[in-house]
């Protein structure tokens, strides 16, 4: 899944080729991508030919763009979502869902929303070019000028469940998704299951720089691409996959020790770490269960 870096990618994209462009046609050719627009596919379409794009935004792993009315396009690529943009001659790409057609300035073009799985998806949300209301509940991430360091700290040592659980808990910190928490917790020597409540503080401020650093080091390469699904909307891969020290090097020697990573199963997805240098954590010890007092000499005590 496409996390804060290729995201970000993608939305700095959009700004540079769709603002300023007005919306003449839209073209829903699937219904699932759009399943989340109350106002069905004919609704979402009509609510956004004339408007204008004027900004790109993000929070997370969402984007949107602002409308000249104070609506938005409201984005989520989900597994394999893609926003290309096109000339309007391009032949279409095989799993093209939604096509939306622009009059710009200097050109026409064509903002498409593609997807393999159809997870991700598009609404037009009302009132929401500052915020959409459908995602304010969503944390700030770590790239963000306004993200609050000591409430981070404060709220995970608050917490029994481990750091990575709470690392992918976007509503603690957002678009930190499993490849950089993966990346960010090696990278600090913190085993992913180590609770919260049992890190000092200045070992959450150090994982927080390192989950800073290494989507800042991504941002630069483009993002990561395994494979076809998630690409910039030139249609072009990341390559920070080479550059991964974690996450897929399961049997691969450690970079820092040369054991060989451990990789096990986390939340429906995987987990890989070494188990040299991220040493699991201790089992907590059970608390003594009170006991009665006992007997003096065996005889029962008086009331």
């Amino acid at each position: 899944m496409p996390e804060l870096p290729e995201v970000e990618v993608v939305r700095a994209g959009l700004e540079r080729h769709v603002l300023g462009a007005r919306i003449t046609r839209v073209d829903v050719l699937h219904e699932r991508p759009v399943r989340r627009d109350l106002r069905g596919p004919a609704g979402f379409a009509e609510a956004l030919v004339g408007r204008r794009f004027v900004g790109a935004r993000r929070r997370g792993k969402y984007l949107w763009l602002p409308l000249d009315d104070g609506d938005a396009l409201l984005a989520h690529l989900g597994m394999s979502g893609q926003l290309l943009v096109q000339p309007p001659g391009a032949p279409a790409e095989r799993h093209l869902r939604v096509r939306i057609a622009l009059d710009g300035a200097a050109e026409d073009r064509e903002l498409r929303f593609v997807d393999q799985r159809m997870f991700g998806g598009l609404s037009v949300s009302t009132g929401g070019a500052e915020l959409p209301p459908e995602i304010a509940h969503i944390a700030r991430d770590p790239l963000d000028e306004e993200f609050d360091d000591d409430e981070f700290v404060r709220r995970v040592r608050r917490r029994s469940s481990g750091i990575k659980r709470q690392l992918l808990d976007q509503n603690l910190v957002s678009g930190v998704g499993n490849i950089y928490a993966d990346e960010a917790l090696w990278r600090a020597r913190i085993h992913g299951e180590r609770p919260g409540d049992r890190l000092g503080a200045a070992q959450v401020r150090d994982l927080l720089g390192h989950a800073r650093d290494v989507m800042t080091e991504a941002l630069g390469q483009g993002g990561t691409s395994f494979d076809a699904l998630y690409v910039n909307v030139n249609g072009e891969s990341g390559y920070f996959d080479r550059s991964l020290h974690a996450y897929g090097r399961e049997g691969e020697p450690c970079e820092r020790c040369g054991t060989p990573m451990r990789r096990v199963a986390f939340m429906n997805r995987s987990s890989y770490f070494c188990p040299v240098c991220q040493p699991a954590p201790r089992r907590r010890r059970a608390r003594p269960t009170p006991v009665a007092d006992a007997p003096v000499g065996g005889m029962p005590l008086p009331d």
